[in-house]
């Protein structure tokens, strides 16, 4: 049998069992797999002193093990070299003791409900003083228009609004597609082939044209504005903008939320007309709809009210989304971690408020244009 195989043996006496310990209790014989196999069940079982003294070597690793497994307090007997016991007590010294098991009852769940609700509440506060402060900052633009960050303006603008012409045109067109093939398997059973038209233009142009652009630009430029912002945040470079007497908000906010504000109805109609092409194309091969009547039946079939609308939610949708991402943008802490976190949380939070508000709107002008 292998002497330095560390390994544990009891041995019965008065009041329960003692664990004598023998071998080579260092890293290089713990390393190996086949030490654990018949060592690591010993240790969890209980015994009423530990003798240490026949143990050949122990390290600090061998000593952090037994440390471990007597639930880092000492034993109420314990026999040990002195060499073997400074070793303990060095290890004992540095070893952080572990936190407290947290109780997962009733109560627990309340606390977390409670701190949840309060987060919510910070962010909600956090948001209504960046609308206060934007709105006092449109007033200052109004009265100077000179003085105005134009120049951001036009380069927000055509970030948030021309270089994401390409993929909303792409996902209008295909979706399109296949809402137009879906319909017409549809209306081919009652012979409605033409009504392909009223619903491709209601379903479009007044609900899945604003929300799939403004999904879009939420996880496309929404994203880009928290990121933007945290990255300044991390750098110190708006700390420096204070220091300096720059007016944060003035020059950081207003141009993203007067660039997406504007710049979300006019992607909403070319996500919608891409989106009507692809239905225009896929109506003409399945119900032989000639493009040339589905040009000529859509605005009788769809009121020029829905347009209306449907840029009017566009643009609140713009607006949610420029404001959501630079309060996650400047709640970011000086760390990368916290990026990521408000970059994410940024994306999901304006999705989640797109959908709630077109629901709203649903609702309220369910009679337009209808």
């Amino acid at each position: 049998m292998d002497n330095t195989l560390p390994r544990i043996h009891r041995q019965p006496q008065p009041g329960g069992q003692a664990a004598v310990l023998q071998g080579h209790w260092t890293a290089a014989r713990l390393a190996d797999p086949a030490s654990w196999a018949d060592l690591a069940p010993a240790l969890r079982e209980p015994a009423s002193a530990w003798d240490l003294r026949p143990i050949t070597r122990l390290d600090h690793l061998g000593a952090q093990l037994l440390w471990n497994s007597w639930g880092r307090h000492w034993p109420q007997a314990l026999e040990a070299l002195p060499a073997q016991r400074a070793v303990l007590e060095r290890v004992a010294r540095y070893t952080v003791p572990l936190p407290p098991a947290r109780r997962r009852g009733l109560a627990q769940a309340w606390w977390m409900l409670g701190e949840q609700i309060l987060r919510l509440l910070g962010h909600l506060i956090g948001m209504l003083r960046l609308v206060g402060q934007l709105a006092l900052d449109m007033g200052q633009l109004l009265r100077r228009p000179l003085q105005g960050p134009w120049r951001d303006f036009s380069g927000h603008l055509y970030h948030f609004g021309v270089t994401a012409l390409p993929i909303t045109a792409l996902v209008g067109f295909l979706i399109g597609v296949v809402l137009a093939y879906l319909m017409a398997q549809q209306l081919r059973l009652f012979g409605a082939d033409p009504f392909i038209v009223n619903i491709m233009g209601i379903a479009v142009i007044r609900e899945l044209g604003p929300v799939l652009a403004a999904i879009l630009i939420a996880g496309r430029s929404g994203s880009t504005i928290t990121a933007q912002l945290g990255v300044m945040r991390v750098t110190e470079e708006i700390d420096a903008m204070r220091v300096m007497g720059i007016a944060r908000n003035f020059r950081l906010v207003l141009p993203r939320v007067l660039a997406m504000t504007l710049a979300m109805p006019l992607v909403a109609v070319w996500t919608t007309v891409a989106a009507l092409l692809g239905g225009m194309l896929a109506a003409d091969v399945t119900l032989d709809v000639s493009p040339t009547y589905f040009v000529t039946a859509l605005p009788d079939a769809v009121m020029a009210s829905n347009l209306t609308l449907a840029c009017a939610k566009s643009a609140v949708f713009g607006l949610l989304i420029a404001v959501v991402g630079c309060h996650f943008g400047l709640r970011v802490k000086p760390n990368t971690e916290s990026l990521g976190q408000g970059t994410t949380a940024s994306v999901v939070v304006s999705i989640t408020l797109v959908i709630l508000v077109d629901a709203l709107f649903a609702v309220v002008f369910r009679d337009v244009g209808i």
